[in-house]
């Protein structure tokens, strides 16, 4: 197998701060990964045997709750650290991450976590505030599942996967990676049927379009106006 390059990982959020050397050592520890549309990179309570990180693709997270109930709860972009268990004082993975494309990750054992966190501050701390951000996000979702209306919480939601993976197109800002009502019904705590309405009734004031597995917000202003309930 080929040597990795650190030109993979220089610059991405979490080695900011890392010198030539130490992104040396880190990418030479590595091995990269191409994960099928739709497989698993890591499975919920799988010994976390690895962590990883997303350099192509979009992965979705998703946590299974006691009753069999699948729940999305987030969407992994390129650049990105998952399966960091360890971070979290965990063996195992709290969530499953299943490929939404066809993915590349890096893939590191496990245990090296502790040890690259000791000897790279700065990528523990980048670590570290990645959970804490991805700890806000759910304390956020947890506010909004209990005090929003369910427009607010499909609209806010469209709006995060913008700012996410946005990427502008002659009609408006397509969400870059496939998505269905479906997905969205699960990220939000609605059902099917509730989403389907609230799209074909968006779509006929011109707020958003989609299609088979595809969104675009045509009108991401109006939409946050109604996610902060200002219409």
């Amino acid at each position: 197998m080929s040597r990795l390059d650190r030109s993979l990982i220089v610059g991405l959020a979490p080695f900011e701060g890392l010198n030539p050397a130490e992104l040396d050592r880190m990418i030479g520890q590595a091995r990269s990964l191409r994960i099928a549309k739709d497989k698993a990179v890591f499975e919920q309570e799988q010994d976390a045997h690895s962590f990883f990180l997303l350099l192509d693709g979009h992965v979705r997270v998703i946590k299974t709750t006691p009753e069999g109930e699948e729940v999305a709860v987030r969407y992994i972009t390129p650049g990105e650290l998952m399966g960091i268990a360890s971070a979290l004082g965990r063996t195992t993975y709290p969530a499953s991450a299943v490929a939404v494309v066809d993915c590349v990750v890096l893939a590191w054992p496990g245990g090296l976590w502790s040890e690259f966190a000791s000897a790279f501050p700065s990528f523990g701390a980048n670590t570290y505030r990645t959970v804490g951000n991805r700890l806000q996000d759910a304390h956020t979702r947890v506010i909004e599942m209990s005090t929003e209306q369910v427009d607010q919480r499909v609209a806010h939601a469209l709006l995060k996967l913008v700012n996410q993976s946005g990427r502008r197109t002659d009609e408006g800002l397509l969400i870059d990676f496939p998505l269905s009502r479906q997905d969205i019904a699960e990220m939000t705590g609605t059902t099917l049927h509730t989403v389907s309405r609230l799209m074909t009734a968006w779509e006929e004031k011109g707020l958003v379009r989609s299609g088979r597995q595809k969104v675009i917000v045509v009108e991401p202003h109006r939409l946050l106006m109604l996610a902060e309930s200002r219409v």
